[in-house]
């Protein structure tokens, strides 16, 4: 009877725990769950971001005042957008540094605007060290990404001064410790019955900092290949928005995805032509510069950026000879162009195609939380988010692009690193070459030549 008892007495205590931790899951899902799984919740009264006021400034306001909204709105993003197009002419006139140090300026807005979404959504539960841990973390994957751009481009710079050799070497080793003390810093912050919402938000910062960071990164890898590799993807994905803005708004009138009600398929159409046309011309007129087309290198013996090169087959006129359809409709046997057009319109089909669907995203994004922009800070267009949104996408084909199609192997960086080599393993490496060369015929055909 006493076995019975206790035996009872047992799985009394199983069940009691059992339906503790029930109650207690269904007390998490209840906090945790809450504006994130369904948009039912969202609908039934969940927490939402708050509508910004309109942020028209009160000049543009007063002079279109006897507009329709329609029109009014036009007015205000054409406005807007040129003053925005203006400001990117005068950054590409300052130089490669100043475009890096306003890519890194918009990846960090572009961050704060998505935090900010999470944690207004999410503030009422009062997370520790949710928005410290979000910029601790941003700051570890930047020392990462920017240190080992550093180490691969002013790789010369680095192996002179002793400091930075040092941080060079063991800079993936300072680069995870960092991070593995974020890592613990979240995991001592999580408080009971918020579990399941605290590695919610440690999800969504990670997943910011790949969406961001990472292409914000490729956005300057591609700089360093040259500058009409950075200004031309760039430029097509801006014209697209605004043409495909133009001929949606003049000729609209079927919906193309329900996710963007406003998007035509007469704006993505006609965007598409357009756009690839702006990217011939564009890069007709880019080629034929020194100052676009060179690789942007950091000169050692004046410690400054240099574009400066011979022009690669890319950048060089070339005839092509027209099908016989064109020559009996225009009369011309040939046509000069530079190769890097052709490339140019595989750039600009996908900034037309693929592009939008960056917008896509980012507008089933802000559907998810009942926002109409990410931030308010420029006036007709939302946040610094919603201008960069296909921007991002694009910045990653064009990396992939430039390693599948172009790159080649770069002489001038293989030298810089045998130069850093010990003596014994330089010529280790040049009797080794000599002995490669003598063996294809190639050095003793000099020999006699001299």
């Amino acid at each position: 009877m006493t076995e019975l008892r206790h035996r009872g007495t047992a799985e009394n205590d199983l069940q009691q725990e059992s339906a503790d931790d029930k109650g207690s899951e269904a007390e998490e899902r209840t906090d945790g769950d809450a504006g994130l799984d369904s948009d039912m919740k969202l609908d039934s009264g969940g927490p939402e971001v708050p509508v910004p006021a309109d942020d028209t400034p009160e000049v543009l306001n007063k002079a279109l005042s006897g507009l329709s909204s329609r029109w009014k709105n036009w007015w205000v993003r054409g406005i807007l957008t040129l003053a925005m197009i203006s400001f990117f002419f005068f950054i590409i006139y300052l130089g490669p540094i100043v475009l890096m140090m306003i890519v890194l300026c918009v990846q960090i807005k572009c961050f704060q605007e998505i935090i900010t979404i999470g944690y207004s959504v999410y503030h009422s539960y009062h997370l520790p060290w949710f928005r410290t841990l979000s910029w601790y973390f941003l700051l570890c994957v930047n020392y990462f990404f920017y240190g080992e751009t550093v180490t691969d481009c002013f790789f010369t710079l680095v192996q002179r001064e002793e400091p930075l050799r040092i941080l060079s070497k063991y800079h993936r080793f300072i680069s995870f410790t960092l991070y593995l003390t974020g890592f613990c810093m979240f995991v001592l912050s999580l408080v009971k019955k918020h579990y399941r919402l605290q590695f919610y938000m440690f999800g969504w910062t990670h997943v910011t900092l790949l969406i961001v960071v990472t292409q914000s990164h490729l956005i300057i890898h591609n700089l360093f290949e040259g500058m009409i590799w950075f200004i031309v993807p760039i430029s097509c994905v801006i014209c697209n928005d605004i043409m495909a803005y133009m001929f949606g708004f003049f000729f609209g009138r079927t919906p193309l995805i329900k996710l963007s009600p406003k998007k035509t398929w007469e704006g993505f159409i006609g965007g598409f032509f357009a756009t690839v046309l702006f990217g011939i011309l564009l890069s007709y007129f880019m080629a034929g510069y020194q100052y676009f087309v060179c690789p942007v290198e950091f000169n050692s013996d004046s410690n400054s950026f240099t574009v400066a090169c011979v022009p690669s087959e890319l950048f060089q006129l070339q005839d092509y000879s027209l099908p016989s359809m064109l020559q009996s409709l225009t009369g011309w046997k040939t046509v000069r162009m530079y190769p890097f057009q052709f490339h140019s319109i595989a750039l600009s089909a996908f900034a037309s195609i693929m592009g939008p669907f960056g917008g896509f995203f980012a507008s089933g994004f802000k559907r998810a939380f009942k926002i109409k922009d990410f931030a308010d800070t420029i006036p007709g267009h939302g946040g610094i988010m919603d201008r960069f949104d296909c921007q991002y996408l694009m910045a990653t084909f064009v990396n992939v692009y430039i390693a599948s199609f172009i790159r080649g192997p770069n002489p001038g960086k293989v030298i810089q690193q045998l130069l850093a080599l010990r003596l014994d393993q330089q010529l280790h490496i040049f009797n080794s070459l000599k002995a490669h060369l003598t063996e294809k015929g190639l050095l003793s055909a000099i020999e006699e030549a001299a």
